[in-house]
C-alpha cells in the first residue's frame, strides 16, 4: 500500500485477492464506524444527512436553527425536482448571532416560527437544530411542541448537531421526523399500491419509476421523499409493501415502519437494464399480483430490448476501459458495478462513503481480483489508486469533479447536480452516452500522457519563470 495512506486508515482500503499490506486483516474491511481524524474525509456532517432526506418535501418549511452560514446548504447544491408546490427550494435561518449564543436563542426560534406561519401558511415545518444548537442547550422540541398547539400544523425538530455523528446519523434523525410526522396516522386502514423509498428526485428518477409502475396497474401511495407532499406523506402507512431505493437513507425507515406500522419492505434498484428489470419482477412478486406480473415483463420485453441495444453501439468505444466509482451509499455501487459490467468497462477502485459490512461483501463478490475497495476515503487516496489502477473515469459527486479533471480523467456526476435522468431504462441511454461523450472527449488527447497533472504543472511553472526573466532582463 502507498505511503499517502495514513496508517490508522488501511484498515479501511483493501485490495480484492491480494496478500499482505494492502489486505485488511481481521473480520473484514472497516467501515460504518466514524472517520478518522485528520483524514480529509469527504463525508457531510450530521445536518447535510438530514437535509438531504427532508428538503425534497416540496411543500414543507424548513428553519435552520444556527447561524445563517448552515442554511447554505439547500434545494441550490442539492436539487430535486418538484411537480407541485415550490415552497421547499427556499431557505429559511433564525441566524444566531454572539447575543443568541449567550442568552439562548429560543425565543428567536419562536418568533421565526410566528413569522413562518404568517407569511406562508404551511402545513409543516421542519426545524434543524445545528452545531451551536447543540452546544448552548436550546430546548428546540419543547419550542416546536409549544408552535404545534399554537398554529394547529405539524413543527417537528430535527436534532442535527454536526459534531453528534456522521451523515448516516442525519439520515437516522431525518427518519425519525417522519416516523413523528407518519405515527398520528398509523392505523390507517391498507389500501393496494407501494411507496417507494430513498429516491429524491434529482433529475425525474421518481417520476420514471411511477411511470413503470402505473403501467404494472400498481398505485404510489407515496414517495419517500422526492416530489413528497404532506398530503402523501401520512398516507405512507396504508401501503402494501416499501420499496426501498437508496438503502444507506431509508433502511432505518423501512425497518421501523414495519416494526411500528406493519409495512413489509425490499431493497430495489432501477439503474440498469438488469437491476431494472429484476426490480419491477421483485415488486410484482412481493404483491403476489398476476396482472403486475405479466404488465412487468411486457413493459420489460419492450424497454429492455431497445435499451440494450443503444448500448451496443457504444460498446466498441469501452474496450479496455475502466473506472473507479466513489459514492455515498453501497447500493449504488454495486448497482454502478453492475452497469459498467454491462458496458464492458472493467471497475478498477470503488469506494462509499456510508457503505455497510453487507455492501462491500457484494461489491467483493462483483469486482475482479486487484480492484481497490475503500470505504470514507479522501482525495489523496482517490488520486493514488485511481492513478495506481489506470482509471480512465471517475463516477462520483461534485468534490470529486476537480480531483478527476486535475488528473486528466474523464469524470461523470451521479450524485445531486446532474440535470438528466439516470435511472431506468432511459436512463440506461442517458449514462451511456454521458460516460462515452466524456471518456471519448478531444480534451484528453491534450492532457494526457505520460506527464502527471503535478508535472505540467511545473513545467507551465517553468515557463511563467522564464517568461519573467525574459521580461526582467529586456527592462
Amino acid at each position: 500500500m502507498a505511503m499517502e495512506i495514513l496508517e490508522e486508515r488501511r484498515t479501511s482500503i483493501q485490495e480484492k485477492g491480494s496478500k499482505g499490506g494492502s489486505c485488511c486483516s481481521g473480520d473484514g474491511l472497516r467501515c460504518d464506524t466514524a472517520s478518522v481524524a485528520g483524514s480529509v474525509s469527504q463525508r457531510a456532517c450530521v445536518y447535510c444527512g438530514a437535509r438531504v432526506v427532508l428538503n425534497p418535501i416540496t411543500d414543507a418549511f424548513h428553519i435552520v436553527h444556527g447561524p445563517i452560514g448552515c442554511a447554505s446548504y439547500t434545494w441550490d447544491i442539492r436539487g430535486s425536482l418538484s411537480s407541485g408546490s415550490e415552497l421547499y427550494r427556499n431557505s429559511f435561518s433564525t441566524d444566531l448571532q454572539e447575543k443568541d449564543i449567550v442568552f439562548g436563542g429560543a425565543e428567536k426560534l419562536t418568533r421565526a416560527i410566528d413569522e413562518a406561519v404568517a407569511n406562508y401558511s404551511p402545513r409543516l415545518i421542519f426545524v434543524y437544530a445545528t452545531c451551536i444548537v447543540g452546544v448552548i442547550g436550546d430546548d428546540v422540541e419543547a419550542v416546536c411542541r409549544n408552535a404545534e398547539k399554537k398554529h394547529g400544523i405539524r413543527v417537528i425538530a430535527v436534532k442535527a448537531p454536526g459534531f453528534s455523528g456522521t451523515k448516516s446519523t442525519g439520515y437516522r434523525m431525518a427518519c425519525n421526523a417522519l416516523i413523528q410526522l407518519m405515527e398520528p396516522h398509523a392505523a390507517q386502514p391498507k389500501v393496494k399500491g407501494v411507496n417507494i423509498l430513498g429516491d429524491y428526485n434529482l433529475a425525474g428518477e421518481m417520476w420514471i419509476i411511477k411511470n413503470y409502475l402505473r403501467e404494472m396497474g400498481i398505485p404510489v401511495v407515496a414517495t419517500l421523499t422526492g416530489d413528497a407532499a404532506y398530503d402523501t406523506l401520512i398516507k405512507a402507512p396504508a401501503a402494501q409493501l416499501n420499496v426501498v431505493q437508496c438503502a444507506g437513507s431509508m433502511m432505518y425507515l423501512a425497518r421501523r415502519m414495519e416494526e411500528e406500522m406493519g409495512v413489509p419492505w425490499m431493497r430495489a434498484s432501477f439503474f440498469g437494464v438488469e437491476d431494472t428489470s429484476t426490480a419491477l419482477r421483485q415488486v410484482a412478486d412481493r404483491l403476489n399480483d398476476d396482472t403486475a406480473r405479466a404488465r412487468a415483463e411486457a413493459l420489460i420485453a419492450e424497454r429492455g430490448p431497445r435499451a440494450e441495444a443503444f448500448l451496443e453501439q457504444y460498446k466498441p468505444h469501452f474496450v479496455g476501459k475502466k473506472a473507479a466509482i466513489f459514492v455515498g451509499g453501497g447500493f449504488k455501487a454495486i448497482s454502478l458495478i453492475r452497469q459498467f459490467n454491462e458496458m464492458g468497462i472493467e471497475t478498477v477502485v470503488v469506494g462509499t462513503q456510508t457503505g455497510k459490512p453487507e455492501d462491500y461483501e457484494v461489491i467483493s463478490s462483483l469486482v475482479n481480483p486487484g480492484t481497490v475497495i475503500l470505504d470514507d476515503a479522501n482525495p489523496a487516496e482517490l488520486e493514488t489508486f485511481m492513478k495506481q489502477k489506470g482509471a480512465d473515469i471517475l463516477v462520483g459527486g461534485v468534490k470529486e469533479r476537480p480531483l478527476a479533471y486535475k488528473l486528466g480523467i474523464a469524470f461523470c456526476d451521479h450524485n445531486h447536480e446532474r440535470k438528466h435522468a439516470l435511472g431506468g431504462f432511459e436512463g440506461v441511454e442517458n449514462f451511456t452516452r454521458e460516460v462515452n461523450l466524456s471518456l471519448n472527449s478531444p480534451v484528453w488527447q491534450f492532457t494526457r500522457g505520460n506527464a502527471s497533472f503535478a508535472e505540467a504543472a511545473r513545467a507551465q511553472a517553468g515557463l511563467v519563470h522564464e517568461a519573467l526573466a525574459a521580461r526582467a532582463a529586456h527592462f
